[in-house]
């Protein structure tokens, strides 16, 4: 009767994995004092010609593309991004539903982690709705009170 298969009798097949190579630990290792790297020359300096290459954005003296590309503008770390939604979205809540931000999570039209939802006028409307407590565009606020809706902020 062979044993099952289980966490406690899992064993990696022959030559599958290599010991790892330690350097740097004296003579008797055979890697000791210069760690395999040789004399001087910049693949021995550190933060040079690892498994990752040479250092990051070193383009071999000449000028790196992150100093050659002019640099212009402004990004605002303060930026609000809305989550849009149109007004033909809407019609996804139920009739006469008051349109909030909470209603509008558990519709799953948008998220609770990110930023403010905001209605812009974008397909059309057939049923009245209360907005409350979420940003309108002027023109999807027209189709709202067309609609026979309202509007409160």
């Amino acid at each position: 009767m062979s044993d099952k298969i289980g966490l406690h009798n899992l064993t990696p097949s022959v030559g599958s994995h290599r010991n790892r190579k330690r350097v740097g630990r004296g003579p008797g290792s055979g890697h000791g004092k210069t760690s395999g790297k040789g004399h001087k020359g910049i693949k021995a300096r550190s933060g040079h010609h690892g498994p990752g290459g040479n250092k990051p954005h070193f383009e071999g003296g000449q000028m790196p593309m992150t100093r050659r590309i002019p640099k212009r503008g402004f990004t605002n770390p303060f930026r609000v991004e809305s989550q849009v939604l149109g007004l033909d979205d809407l019609e996804k809540l139920p009739k006469g539903a008051e349109v909030t931000r909470e209603t509008l999570v558990a519709a799953g039209l948008i998220r609770t982690a990110k930023g403010p939802a905001k209605l812009l006028a974008n397909g059309e409307i057939t049923q009245a709705f209360t907005v409350r407590g979420i940003k309108v565009s002027a023109q999807a606020r027209e189709k709202i009170v067309a609609a026979g809706g309202k509007v409160e902020e």
